[in-house]
């Protein structure tokens, strides 16, 4: 059991006793975790207890604690609290813990002032619309906490390559049913199959990794329709993603099982770069190879990419 006032917890909530949850809450030093390597952030929602204790045991590298969709006004203070109880548990994770706070006008400012001290990993921000909103929630926030974005408004589409304003700024994630809702397109038109979605993908990951941020594609809502799932994780992987937001624990396992890099890509990279390294040595910096065919420095640096991520 994650959170060891967990009966206490489970009746202010029951009770809606705001101020008996608050008096459970302590401060403790949190180490950061600054891994990039996750593929299937897992949304939970922050206000169910029965959650946030299994996170210890979940199958995934990444969690993220929603205050924002699917957490009623009523709630949102309780879910708050929870966050901080929760941050203040897992003192140190293998899993990046995230938080979606609130738009910024709709208490997402308040929101990361109240938990920057508690030390997320990340914090998710929601409705962003221009490079304005961004350096407002980097200056709420302390500075060795990241800051993800939804990329969800058409503001924000058109705007993505400028919304890097700092290097704090370490991921993007697709928010498509809003974007369609904002930009007045049928939400049917998201199909694996379409065009569309092929263009919107492709121009979200290449803007996305041409500034450096790692692009995490949408959530799958129907999430008891594997094969529809695992139909998007397909694509996405060919696309080159190698990270999708998840919302159930068997999500979270295929995005994994998916993305993860195969051991023969890694044996082949380090092979590229022990061979072009000698033969540059010599001079030469465009070869033939028996294994992998023509090899020159484009496919050396694609190789030392591999390597570093």
């Amino acid at each position: 059991m994650l959170i060891k006032e967990s009966p206490r917890v489970e009746k202010a909530l029951e009770k809606r006793d705001l101020k008996a949850l608050e008096q459970l809450i302590s401060l403790k030093p949190r180490q950061i975790n600054t891994r990039t390597d996750y593929s299937a952030p897992l949304m939970l929602s922050a206000h169910k207890l029965k959650h946030i204790n299994k996170i210890p045991e979940l199958q995934t590298d990444a969690i993220i604690l929603n205050l924002e969709d699917g957490v009623s006004e009523e709630m949102k203070p309780f879910a708050l609290c929870m966050v901080m109880l929760t941050l203040s548990a897992l003192t140190q994770s293998d899993k990046k813990i995230i938080v979606r706070v609130n738009a910024l006008d709709e208490g997402g400012a308040e929101e990361i002032v109240a938990l920057s001290p508690f030390r997320p990993d990340a914090i998710r921000v929601p409705k962003i619309k221009n490079a304005e909103d961004v350096q407002k929630a980097l200056e709420l926030c302390a500075n060795e906490i990241e800051i993800h974005l939804s990329i969800e408004t058409k503001e924000a589409w058109l705007q993505l390559s400028s919304l890097k304003v700092s290097s704090r700024i370490t991921a993007f994630y697709l928010g498509v049913l809003d974007l369609f809702a904002d930009i007045h397109l049928s939400q049917a038109l998201i199909q694996v199959d379409n065009p569309l979605m092929h263009q919107i993908l492709a121009r979200f990951i290449l803007i996305s990794k041409a500034l450096g941020v790692k692009p995490i594609s949408f959530v799958y809502q129907e999430y008891q329709d594997h094969e529809g799932f695992q139909a998007w994780l397909t694509l996405e992987k060919q696309m080159g993603f190698d990270a999708k937001g998840c919302l159930s624990p068997q999500q979270a396992q295929h995005t994994q099982e998916t993305f993860a890099q195969k051991k023969s890509d890694i044996t082949r990279a380090l092979y590229i770069v022990e061979q072009f390294e000698k033969y540059r040595a010599q001079g030469i910096t465009g070869f033939s190879d028996d294994k992998y065919g023509f090899i020159d420095e484009p496919v050396y640096k694609g190789a030392l990419a591999l390597l570093k991520d």
